[in-house]
């Protein structure tokens, strides 16, 4: 498989993982925090680090399947695509079942309180889970590195696809952190309305994302066979 290939396969997986509003709603916290700068850029940080390692790891673990003809069926990764697939699938009823009434909003998570008093360290600390162990990106991860890691790619189309495939994942946390280190408090007020408005539909928009890329990782380990 070539790069642009690849990258295409990629591409659901990282921009999923990259629309996931409760990170992006920690991170317009944080640079509405007394501590913007140091801690908005750490969690940056551990966010980019959390989406690395899970990837990587799954790549390299995947990459020990038996290699086959490009053209002959891969049973063992369709099973792994099917069961993800159907996860998902399952995660997406989930949020859509949690979603709040009509008319409320749900409540955020309890962590978020403590958002004005975390320090740099704490930060890059939380970021690091909600990329790496959170359920929802770990299942994109997994789907990511065994797409890399039996696609028998050449290592440096492995390696270039997975840099974008970090990068990309990463372009929501990047885009609200790098602007306002660049344009400060002119973007406090943009930042706020997106923080209100991520917490209304985070249910929803998490629903029809996991929903759909869940239908079609499940078509691609059916036609694995």
């Amino acid at each position: 498989m070539n790069l642009a290939a690849l990258i295409g396969e990629l591409l659901p997986q990282a921009v999923t993982i990259a629309i996931s509003p409760i990170p992006i709603i920690a991170a317009v916290l944080m640079l509405l925090s007394p501590r913007a700068r140091a801690v908005a850029t750490a969690f940056l940080l551990g966010w980019v680090l959390g989406i690395a390692v899970a990837v990587v790891v799954v790549t390299v673990l995947s990459s020990f399947v038996p290699a086959t003809d490009p053209d002959a069926s891969k049973p063992v990764a369709g099973v792994v695509e099917i069961v993800l697939g159907v996860l998902l699938v399952l995660l997406a009823v989930h949020q859509w079942r949690a979603r709040p009434a009509a008319g409320t909003t749900a409540d955020p998570p309890g962590w978020m309180g403590a958002i004005d008093s975390m320090t740099p360290v704490k930060a890059a600390g939380l970021a690091f889970l909600l990329a790496a162990v959170n359920p929802k990106n770990l299942l994109m991860a997994v789907a990511a590195g065994v797409a890399v890691g039996t696609s028998g790619a050449d290592p440096g189309s492995v390696v270039w696809a997975l840099v974008v495939f970090v990068v990309i994942a990463s372009l929501s946390i990047a885009v609200p952190v790098v602007g306002f280190l660049v344009a400060g408090e002119r973007v406090a007020r943009s930042l706020g309305t997106l923080r209100d408005w991520l917490t209304a539909n985070n249910a929803t928009i998490m629903a029809v994302l996991l929903l759909v890329i869940g239908v079609t990782t499940i078509g691609k380990g059916i036609g694995a066979f």
